[in-house]
């Protein structure tokens, strides 16, 4: 019998943890602890980086096509626990049912298949020298880690598993400690659908965990999604042993609407980038800047439609806003939100719930809208992650770019408006890694989705975050005497 606590998983099977050290698997809704999780020691470090080294052997050796229809066989076992899988996530993260059952779930399912497919196509080049030729193979690196945020457990680790393994890697995978379940179910997916024993481990764990893979010697890429601060430990890590690395980190993203946008596909757009999984995603557009012409109209229907939105327990299905992931995220929100009352206007929103029928301890703020005169307010400068939209006005193109580009930050960016030329203009100078004209936070996993500036560096999804777990090997063949100077 499988006990409670057993969250690593190596070898194709989990396994208790050996250390003393625990931390609380809580469901943000209900305030109450689910599970006790053991955090991995450095002893099952070592034992989990043996287990990925053995199944890379193995994994690397098979054909590209084995590979490609284990991957997709997993995608179809994914999307047949997607309920039960998404009422977990629900647990974990509070965001609402409806979201999880028709986003997380597939969209990880998603990735499997699309990598699964691409499998067997991964291929080098020839190069023909006249007498003689040379090539070039894509080979996998080894053993990758992936470092997970707590908002997407499950599809987070599809997006960097998918890719890793497509290419003929092993992995390691560490969920956030708000959100450690679903990567073990994920796991044994894996294995019933045919992936050799140590392809997929997950260690759990805080920061020190982490910390302990980023170090280790025998680990050659590393995949995180998560803080800015956090991104920074982990390249500075990385770098005693030049590892490979791919961070995808925080955002602070503009949302532009000129005169000319269809205002109700605005404010779609609006609620979708602020208030969809309560604001806790890392490419929300929270700065919203509305041409002065119509920011009275926007801000009429916005507010009205905001009116509309249903805060509640997350496990039901009417539910569109749902909880915040701790206590401790929820008083950072709050806290932003009374210093945006000194600095801007409040229009709706900006407290506490905790009249939640059944979930009375649970961790729930109002969607919440301010209007700021202006872009020096500390609501408009650092990211929130929770619902929280701040709306600004505009007259000029140019100061708007400019505006918008003021951040360190530089991960997403969104554009509504009717003229096409325009859209294309502006995206063309907005610093961003992921724009959206006429649409907002919509991330398929054919596109690749990345960062600029210190949001990170690389690419999640598409063809081009293959080259983030390949390398390219060049072989020249003489097919003639060697031209010798001596």
């Amino acid at each position: 019998m499988i006990k409670e606590n057993s969250f690593l998983y190596y070898d194709g099977a989990r396994h208790s943890a050996t250390s003393d050290h625990y931390f609380d698997n809580i469901d943000p809704a209900k305030g109450k602890v689910i599970h006790t999780v053991q955090s991995a020691s450095l002893d099952d470090v070592e034992v989990v980086v043996r287990s990925a080294a053995a199944g890379f052997q193995i994994w690397s050796a098979m054909s590209p096509t084995e590979r490609g229809r284990i991957l997709r066989k997993a995608a179809d076992i994914l999307r047949a626990r997607n309920e039960e899988i998404a009422r977990i996530e629900v647990e974990d993260t509070g965001k609402p049912l409806s979201e999880a059952l028709s986003v997380d779930i597939h969209s990880g399912a998603d990735a499997l298949e699309y990598y699964g497919g691409i499998a067997a196509s991964l291929h080098g080049e020839h190069y023909d020298l006249g007498g003689s030729f040379a090539y070039t193979r894509r080979e996998p690196l080894g053993i990758c880690v992936g470092i997970g945020a707590w908002n997407y457990p499950i599809q987070i680790a599809c997006w960097k598993s998918a890719p890793a393994l497509a290419c003929g890697n092993s992995m390691i995978f560490k969920p956030a400690e708000l959100s450690p379940r679903s990567a073990v179910l994920l796991a044994e997916i894996f294995t019933e659908a045919g992936l050799p024993n140590g392809v997929f481990n997950v260690a759990q764990g805080k920061a020190d965990v982490g910390q302990m893979l980023t170090r280790h010697p025998e680990i050659q890429k590393i995949s995180l999604t998560g803080e800015v601060g956090t991104g920074k430990k982990v390249m500075a890590d990385a770098a005693n042993t030049l590892k490979h690395v791919t961070l995808e980190l925080g955002g602070k993203s503009p949302l532009i609407i000129f005169e000319d946008a269809d205002l109700d596909e605005a404010v779609n757009g609006a609620m979708i980038a602020n208030f969809y999984t309560q604001g806790e995603i890392c490419s929300n557009g929270t700065r919203v800047y509305v041409a002065e012409s119509v920011k009275t109209v926007f801000l009429e229907k916005l507010i009205a439609k905001t009116k509309l939105l249903k805060l509640g327990d997350p496990m039901e299905m009417s539910t569109q806003v749902g909880a915040l992931i701790s206590e401790g995220h929820m008083k950072k929100v709050l806290q932003y939100i009374e210093q945006g009352k000194k600095e801007a206007r409040l229009i709706i929103g900006g407290n506490q719930r905790t009249d939640v029928e059944g979930c009375s301890k649970g961790y729930f703020v109002t969607p919440t809208i301010f209007e700021a005169k202006v872009d020096t307010a500390n609501i408009v400068q650092e990211e929130i992650f929770g619902p929280v939209m701040t709306v600004l006005s505009f007259t000029e193109e140019k100061d708007v770019i400019e505006r918008a580009n003021n951040t360190v930050y530089g991960l997403a960016a969104g554009v509504f408006t009717r003229d096409l030329a325009r859209a294309h203009r502006v995206v063309n100078q907005l610093e961003a890694g992921m724009c959206w004209i006429n649409n907002y936070n919509l991330t398929p996993v054919e596109i690749p989705f990345g960062p600029y500036k210190q949001s990170g560096m690389g690419k999640e999804n598409g063809l081009a975050t293959l080259n983030a777990y390949s390398q390219l090997k060049t072989v020249y063949v003489e097919m003639d005497k060697i031209d010798s100077p001596f």
